[in-house]
């Protein structure tokens, strides 16, 4: 399946790596809105797929924070 190759890549990078992921999703989230917004957007389903792939990343980071502790 497609996710589990992404959470499988997600598990392999470092918290660093992880953070610039992060905020990059969230920069494309923003954009995704902002088109929606002023009808510009043709795949609306773009949105929550990238909304579930920011909390992946979060869990992700959270399980690696749990573990180094």
């Amino acid at each position: 399946m497609k996710t589990k190759k992404y959470v499988e890549d997600l598990r392999t990078k470092s918290s660093a790596e992880l953070s610039q992921e992060l905020v990059a999703a969230k920069k494309e989230l923003f954009n995704l809105r902002f088109q929606n917004a002023t009808n510009q957007l043709d795949n609306t389903a773009r949105i929550k797929e990238v909304r579930k792939n920011i909390a992946r990343i979060q869990t992700v980071m959270t399980a690696k924070l749990k573990s180094v502790e």
